[in-house]
This record gives C-alpha cells, sequence and structure tokens, in this order.
C-alpha cells in the first residue's frame, strides 16, 4: 500500500477511519482524533493527503443522513471567507515540510480544543432553551438564530463573525483537516439544534473538501500510494457512519464531547513533542 505499515498501525488507521464515519453522522469534530492518528502513523504531511478521500467518504454518508436538514443561507455566507482560507492555505503547504506540518498540525488541534473548551464554558452560562434540545425540522431556524449570525457583539460582530470564521476553518481544513471544530463552534453559536447542525455541517464539508481535491493533487498530498491505502481504509467509515446514525439520539453528548477534548488535546501535544 505504498508505506510499511505493522498490524498495529494499520489497525490504529483503520479504527480512525471508522471514527470518521462516527463524526460524521453523530458528532462533527471528533475526527479530530482521528487527524492525530493519522499524523502519529503516517508522514504529517501525507497524512493531510491520505484523511482527505476518507473523510468525503464520511461526509457523502452524512449527506445522504440528513440531506433535508441543511441551511444554505448560512453556507452562501461562509463559503467566500472559505474559499480565502484555503487559497492560504494552499499557499502554506507550498513551502511547509514535514516538520513545520506535524507542528502546524499539532498547534492547530490544540487551537481547536481550546476554542471547543471556551465555547462549553460560555454555553454552560446561556439560557437553556439556545443549547441542545432536538430540533425535529433542523433547519436551526426555530432557535431566533436562523440567519446564522448568532447574539451579541453589535451589527459589526455579526458582519464579521461568518467572514472570520470561513477564512479560519479554510485554513484549518487546507491545512490540517481540521476545520471540524471551527464550523462546529460557528454552527453552534448560530443556535443550531442538532439536525440542522449536522445537516449543514454535511453539506459544508462534502462541498468544500470535494473543492480542496485539485489543490491537493497539485501539492502531491493525493497520489497513487495514497489512494490505494484509501481504498483499503474507507471500507471502515461505512460502518463508523451506521453506528453514528444509531447513536446520535442515544449518546451522551457531555462526556464524549470531554472524551473527545481529552484525545484532541494529547494528539496535539504528542505531535509537538514528536
Amino acid at each position: 500500500m505504498g508505506w510499511d505499515l505493522s498490524t498495529a498501525q494499520f489497525a490504529a488507521l483503520a479504527v480512525a477511519a471508522l471514527l470518521v464515519g462516527f463524526s460524521k453522522t453523530a458528532v462533527s469534530g471528533a475526527n479530530t482524533i482521528s487527524l492525530a492518528v493519522f499524523a502519529a502513523v503516517l508522514p504529517a504531511r501525507a497524512s493531510t493527503g491520505v484523511l482527505l478521500p476518507i473523510l468525503i467518504a464520511g461526509d457523502i454518508l452524512a449527506v445522504l443522513t440528513y440531506r433535508r436538514h441543511a441551511h444554505w443561507p448560512t453556507l452562501w455566507r461562509l463559503f467566500p471567507a472559505v474559499a480565502g482560507g484555503v487559497v492560504a492555505g494552499t499557499v502554506f503547504l507550498m513551502w511547509a515540510d514535514d516538520a513545520v506540518m506535524r507542528t502546524s498540525i499539532g498547534a492547530i488541534l490544540l487551537l481547536m480544543a481550546g476554542v471547543t473548551i471556551a465555547h462549553r464554558r460560555r454555553s454552560a452560562t446561556r439560557p437553556a432553551t439556545q443549547e441542545g434540545a432536538d430540533d425535529t425540522e433542523g433547519t436551526g431556524e426555530g432557535t431566533g438564530e436562523g440567519t446564522g449570525e448568532g447574539t451579541g457583539g453589535g451589527a459589526l460582530g455579526r458582519r464579521l463573525k461568518a467572514p472570520s470564521y470561513g477564512v479560519l476553518g479554510g485554513f484549518t481544513t487546507m491545512v490540517a483537516n481540521a476545520g471540524g471544530p471551527v464550523m462546529s463552534m460557528y454552527l453552534l453559536s448560530a443556535g443550531f439544534r442538532k439536525l440542522g447542525f449536522l445537516g449543514t455541517s454535511a453539506w459544508f464539508f462534502l462541498i468544500v473538501n470535494t473543492s480542496k481535491v485539485p489543490f491537493s493533487v497539485s501539492l502531491g498530498l493525493i497520489d497513487t500510494r495514497s489512494l490505494l491505502l484509501d481504498a483499503a481504509l474507507v471500507l471502515f467509515v461505512v460502518p463508523g457512519a451506521i453506528l453514528g446514525k444509531y447513536t446520535v439520539n442515544r449518546i451522551n453528548q457531555r462526556l464524549f464531547e470531554q472524551l473527545v477534548i481529552g484525545a484532541t488535546v494529547l494528539g496535539g501535544l504528542q505531535l509537538l513533542l514528536r
């Protein structure tokens, strides 16, 4: 398959691929663990190219599951800024070697974990009506935040919110496939409930990740060797997505998020200290 992987290393990648499917249909952002595993097992730069087709496979399954629940006005508001972030990330990747990539991925993981922790603390102080309820229609409109701009911060803050999240999301997803936590924070702060969150996130990442493929090919991140490994790993995405669909309404969200944050921090530190 192009890399001399031990049985244990391939098993770790297979579990990480399964977690990609699970995160796409249950807990968006949980695949930061997968990112850390891929970057630990494979060369950091190559790991981003191997992981991208696996993420796209998960995105397709998520869209098939939650396609009716997307809020398209939010998506159109984000895409221009995301495109700018992807271009900036591509420029960065043109000169970044494997050591820089490994450090960058580790730093991004720790940054995303910090953002997630900060958001959780803010969420704990908000009224319960804005958080966590099931959304049977899934558009996010029932929360009073149907525009996706969130509350507070004044008119200027609302105008800058989508562009700032979009640029950061585009950059982190291009450099490290780590845009999930950024978009999670944006959608949660905009008041999206469970199904609206998952549907909007599914379409967002299918479109963005697919658009990254030509850039990744031109940078040499996706090649025959990486695609052969993808062919072996993509089979594990499907059971992960099925498991996520089954558990999305049963999972203890708070405990799982705590585990995800902890694993993300450990993965980021492992990459930085490697």
